[in-house]
Order: C-alpha cells, then sequence, then structure tokens
C-alpha cells in the first residue's frame, strides 16, 4: 500500500512556498514560512518494523535506517526556506495558464462573437481617419460644402457602429467571463472535498481561501480582459503600422522602430513582476489566515489578554503585505512611465518630420492628419501594454496557485473494481469490524499505530482506552477511511474497507468526534447532513437519545441557525447535536470519540442509558476516559504505545490489569508510562 499522502507538485505544491531570498525586489518584508510544510506520511522502518515501504511511489526515497521513515521531503523542509529555488517559466505562455484553455471551450461561441465585434470595433476607428484625410484633402481643400457632410455623416456612422459593435463585445465578456470563474470556482471546491484529511491539516485554509478568490478573480480578468486586449492590441498595432508605412514609408518605420525599446522594457518588466506577483498571492494567503484564526479564536485571545500582541502580528503581516504591494505598484509605474514615455517621443519626431514633408511636397496635409491620427490610436495599446503584461503575470501565477490543489491527487480513493456495501450491510445491521496488523503515522513523527489486531464482533460495543496521544483518535480515525493505514488492513465482515466503495461505506459508518464540527445552518439542516431524507419523527428521536431537546426551546427550533462553528450553543450542547446527527444516520458501525467529555454526569447518565438501547443493533468502537462511560461497552481494549496492550471485560481488566486501573484512576502513571486521558 502507497503512504496515505497527497502527491504534490515538486516546488510550487507547498503551501506558503516562498520566493529565494536573492530573487525578492529590494525593499520587501521577508515574510514569515508556514508553519505546516505539505509533507509525505510516516513509513515504518522495512528493518525495525512491519512495513510497505517496498510499495512506496515512484517519488519516494525508501529509509535507510532503522528508523521509520519521515518524509519524502525530510531533506527539503530542513533547509532554510530561503534556499528553495523558484522555478520561472521557461515559455512566454506558462503551461499551468494554457491548461486553463479548456474552461474557455464551452463558450467558444460567445468568444468568436466577441473577436469579431472587436476587431470590427477596431476597423472602424482606424477608418475614420481615412475618412478624415478624405475630407481634409477633398471637400475642405476645394471647398465643398456636400461632400464635406457626406464624409461627415460617414465618420459618425463609424463611431455609431463602433459604439455599438463595443457593447456587444462587454456584453459577451461579462456573461462569458463570470461563467468561466464559476466553473474553475465549482471545480476546485470539488476537488478540495476529494482531497483526503492530510491535505487539510498541512494546508492553511486562509492559502486556500485566496486561491479560490483572489487568484480566480485575477484569472477571470486575464481570460475576459487582457487576452482579449492583447489579442485586439496587437492586431490593432500591426495594422496601424502597416498604413502608416503605407502613407509614408519614412514615418512609418520611425514609428516601427519604437518597438524596440517597447520589446526591452516589458522584457525586464515580466521578469521582475512575475517574481512580485507571487510573492503578493501568498502574502495575501498568510494574511487572510491570520484574520480567518482570529476570528475564530476570538474568545481565547480575549481571555488571555492577546489583543495586543495579536494585532501586532496582524499589522506586521499587513505592512509586509503593503511593502510588496507598494513595491510592485512602484514596478508598475515605472514602466506603464516608460510605455507612455516612447510613443509621445516617438509623436513628436512625426510632428516634426511630418511638417518637413508636408513642405516639400511629398506628403498632404491630410495625409498628415490621419498619419497623426492612426499613431495617436497605438498610444492607447502601447500604454496599455503594462497594464496587460500585469494581469498577464499575476493570472500565471494564480494559474499555478491553483494548480497547486488541483494537481494534488486524492490518494483515499476507491480501489479498482471496489463494490458497495450490500444485503444486511447496507439494511444498516452491525457487522464485524477488524483490525489487521495495522500501522498508521502522521507527516513528520513516529508511527502512531503499531502493528494493532483488533476485533469487534457485529452488534458488539468496544470501548477503546488510553493514555493522552496513543493514538485512541487515529485508530478511529481510519474506519470511515479519513486516513489509509500504512501497513495492515482494517476490514468489514471480512472484506477490506479498501475495497468498499467510499461513499457506501461512509454512508454506514456514522462519527462523533470529541470536538464537534456544526455548520452555519439550521439546526435541522445539521443533523440530517449524513440523511437527507430523516423525517420528523426520527429527528425528534435522535433527539431524544442525545438529551438535546434544547433545540426546541431555540427561537425558530429546528429551524434556528446556529451560526459559524455552532458559537451560539455551549459545549454540551455542540456535544449533543453531533451525537443525535451520527445517531441519526441508522449506521452499521458507530464510531464515537469521547462523546460525552462535555456533559454534566446527570446529562451523561441520561444519554448513555438512552445510548445503551441504540447500541444494540450496531457495532460501535467508543473511546472512553470515564469509567461511567465504559458502562456502555460489552468488552474494553486498552491501547498504550500504539498497541492493544488487553482486551476484556470491565470488570476483568480492572482486576488484571494494573495500566488499565491506572488510566481510569487518579494513581500516579510515570512508572507505566502513562498518563490521565
Amino acid at each position: 500500500m502507497a503512504p496515505d499522502r497527497d502527491d504534490e507538485p515538486t516546488v510550487r505544491g507547498r503551501p506558503g512556498f516562498r520566493l529565494p531570498a536573492r530573487l525578492r525586489t529590494r525593499g520587501a518584508g521577508s515574510p514569515k514560512r508556514h508553519a505546516a510544510e505539505p509533507p509525505s506520511t510516516t513509513e515504518p522502518s522495512s528493518t525495525a518494523e512491519p512495513s510497505s515501504t517496498a510499495e512506496l511511489s515512484s517519488t519516494t526515497e525508501p529509509s535507510s535506517t532503522t528508523e521509520p521513515s519521515s518524509t519524502v521531503e525530510s531533506s527539503s523542509t530542513a533547509e532554510p526556506s530561503s534556499r528553495r529555488r523558484l522555478r520561472l517559466p521557461g515559455n512566454p505562455l506558462p503551461r499551468n495558464l494554457w491548461r486553463l484553455r479548456r474552461y474557455l471551450r464551452p463558450y467558444r461561441g460567445q468568444l468568436v462573437w466577441l473577436l469579431l465585434a472587436a476587431f470590427a470595433a477596431t476597423g472602424a476607428s482606424i477608418a475614420v481617419p481615412l475618412v478624415v484625410q478624405r475630407a481634409v484633402d477633398g471637400p475642405i481643400a476645394h471647398r465643398d460644402p456636400g461632400g464635406l457632410l457626406r464624409l461627415g455623416g460617414l465618420a459618425l456612422l463609424l463611431g455609431l457602429a463602433e459604439a455599438a459593435l463595443i457593447f456587444v463585445r462587454r456584453w459577451a465578456q461579462s456573461s462569458s467571463a463570470v461563467g468561466m470563474e464559476a466553473t474553475i470556482r465549482d471545480d476546485i471546491y470539488a476537488h478540495l472535498q476529494r482531497l483526503h484529511i492530510g491535505f487539510h491539516d498541512r494546508w492553511q485554509s486562509g492559502q486556500l481561501l485566496s486561491r479560490v478568490t483572489s487568484d480566480l478573480s485575477v484569472i477571470r480578468r486575464f481570460l475576459s480582459f487582457g487576452l482579449l486586449f492583447l489579442v485586439v492590441n496587437v492586431t490593432t498595432y500591426l495594422a496601424v503600422v502597416t498604413l502608416l508605412i503605407a502613407l509614408h514609408p519614412g514615418l512609418g518605420l520611425l514609428v516601427a522602430a519604437g518597438a524596440v525599446p517597447l520589446f526591452l522594457a516589458s522584457r525586464r518588466f515580466t521578469r521582475a513582476y512575475l517574481l512580485a506577483a507571487r510573492r503578493l498571492q501568498d502574502e495575501q494567503g498568510d494574511l487572510a489566515t491570520l484574520i480567518e484564526e482570529s476570528a475564530q479564536g476570538i474568545r481565547t485571545i480575549r481571555a488571555f489578554g492577546r489583543r495586543p500582541e495579536m494585532t501586532g502580528r496582524f499589522a506586521a503581516g499587513s505592512r509586509t503585505l503593503h511593502d510588496t504591494a507598494t513595491g510592485k505598484g512602484r514596478l508598475l509605474a515605472r514602466t506603464s512611465a516608460q510605455f507612455d514615455l516612447i510613443p509621445n517621443l516617438t509623436l513628436a519626431a512625426v510632428l516634426v518630420a511630418g511638417a518637413v514633408a508636408v513642405a516639400d511636397g511629398s506628403l498632404t496635409i491630410g495625409g498628415l492628419v490621419a498619419f497623426v491620427s492612426l499613431q495617436l490610436m497605438l498610444i492607447w495599446p502601447i500604454e496599455s501594454l503594462a497594464w496587460i503584461i500585469a494581469n498577464a503575470q499575476e493570472a500565471m501565477t494564480a494559474a499555478d496557485r491553483i494548480y497547486e490543489v488541483l494537481d494534488t491527487r486524492p490518494t483515499v480513493v476507491d480501489r479498482p473494481g471496489a463494490v458497495a456495501l450490500a444485503g444486511p450491510e447496507a439494511a444498516g445491521r452491525g457487522g464485524a469490524l477488524r483490525f489487521d496488523g495495522v500501522w498508521f503515522g502522521y507527516p513528520q513523527g513516529p508511527p502512531v499505530l503499531r502493528g494493532v489486531d483488533l476485533a469487534v464482533r457485529p452488534g458488539e460495543t468496544l470501548a477503546i482506552v488510553g493514555a493522552t496521544g496513543c493514538g485512541k483518535t487515529s485508530l478511529l480515525s481510519l474506519v470511515p477511511r479519513l486516513y489509509d493505514v500504512t501497513a495492515g488492513q482494517v476490514t468489514l465482515d471480512g472484506r477490506d474497507i479498501r475495497d468498499i466503495q467510499l461513499d457506501s461505506l461512509r454512508s454506514q459508518v456514522g462519527i462523533a468526534f470529541e470536538e464537534p464540527t456544526l455548520f452555519s445552518m439550521s439546526v435541522r439542516e445539521n443533523l440530517t447532513l449524513g440523511r437527507a431524507d430523516a423525517g420528523d419523527d426520527e429527528v425528534r428521536a435522535a433527539l431524544a437519545v442525545a438529551q438535546a431537546d434544547f433545540v426546541y426551546d431555540l427561537p425558530w427550533g429546528l429551524d434556528t441557525r446556529i451560526g459559524e462553528q455552532g458559537l451560539s450553543l455551549s459545549g454540551g450542547q455542540r456535544q449533543r447535536l453531533a451525537l443525535a446527527r451520527a445517531v441519526l444516520g441508522r449506521p452499521g458501525v458507530l464510531v464515537l470519540d469521547d462523546p460525552l467529555s462535555a456533559l454534566d454526569v446527570h446529562t451523561e447518565a441520561l444519554v448513555e442509558r438512552a445510548l445503551a438501547r441504540v447500541l444494540r443493533d450496531t457495532t460501535a468502537l467508543v473511546v472512553v476516559h470515564r469509567p461511567s462511560t465504559v458502562a456502555l461497552a460489552d468488552r474494553v481494549a486498552l491501547l498504550a504505545d500504539g498497541r492493544i496492550a488487553a482486551v476484556g471485560t470491565h470488570a476483568e481488566l480492572l482486576r488484571e490489569v494494573p495500566a488499565y486501573r491506572a488510566v481510569l484512576s487518579a494513581e500516579d502513571t510515570d512508572d507505566l508510562g502513562l498518563v490521565r486521558s
């Protein structure tokens, strides 16, 4: 079995990736590196313990030591962040930005009309100076009012046509741009739901949020405006320069020569702006993470009086972001000034040389007027070039950041030939659950579970008891495949759970964690999260089991919105709602991670009596820390140092196993290597 990890891109797959110090523009602050790097998971060593090292993916170097292998990138994570190198794109259109073209395909029809409208509008605007030339050299020179009115009317019609075509272009742009952005956002969200829990443990939520919001906005602007104007402006430039050379070859070549310094300036600007844009987007993600953490932890911050310190952290991050944004703005301003200066200097030279050409008769006054008018049409495309290049660079880095997520492959997936549960399992009856030689470890740490062998009979309730940090929650997390085992297997009715379709498996496993998670939705929506078709009677029965009838006293009963994380409720109320949600799904296997820890003794006794009736018809694993909760179990397993130390009834373990008595009592456990949990 390959290690339980998500494959990351070679360099840019690291959340919070930072540019090397030597590549940073002067004056920018040096941001902190993320605390969490996305590493690989821990594998048991092939020499010391049973291992699946031989099945590591091709990107993993097997460990040569007798200790469990740490991470795939242990060497790289030991390096300071300043030594990491950024892969600069080797071609003008980096691969990740080019890959976004598939999101343009559904809008090919609109894009064709958009381009046709844009080119037609450009053609109309180019035609106006030529009409003016005819007017100056014709009706005006010959004092022909009728001809002047006709040419003036033609110019007016061209202007109206240009305005109408611009409206069509903008309408097509808006609809296609918003549609593309929505499709990319949906794909990212769906992909995040497929990625296993280890990915979300490593990545900061602010970094993910910035990718789904600000980075997508950058890409939308480029695909809908920047890319269009790049094509239209280049076409306009080539067409106008061609006309200028046709009007007067010497002056036309003078204007064309202005492209050389523009190319050199844009080349320098592109390299510098790419680095600045990437750094700014990363720092925006850092600041978003800090704001989110501060909002979620506002109670803790105020309780410990840490508001000044947190404000200082935010001010430092905000100042770093400000300095980076200022440096990026200055870079854009300098380049924009250069792009503005070059065409204006060229225009001044054309006016002087054009006047000489008119004087010696090689150019008419109308020709000079048309020439200058056409050249003025080049000023905006040239001045906007800096913005287009900047937008393209930001889109390149945004595409890189988005594909850091999309290129991460889910590892907890259905095996080929995985089946859906059927028969008694699908009917919700408890099945036989078994752990056979299970090893498991988190990234950058030793194995948490070491060769666990444990069997739970159908319909049996097994309590897991152990010291803090011995791996109880990790063991439970393997049942619904929140993580995959490193070695060994977990079976349900004799079938490896990796051979069961994930959706089918998780529909038969109910789980309630010690730290309940509630969502910013109504009580009813939170309760029916695992079973949307539950009726009112079933909801009422589940609430009765969890002693959560308090919900009917809320302002709008079951329709009351409980706020983000359910923080408008007490800890015990949140825990009871999470327990009711787990019970409501009528699971065949029920996994409870100390679900009564926040309840008072009286409420705990009521919940235990009601829960005992539910547990008769299901296979259950329950993490317990108190003797009163152990009474729910048919048998008890003692977990110590990642291994099953003893299994038996509560009475048997109390009588025969001192370590078990120590865990459930206030005795000094130093000699046992245990602490009370």
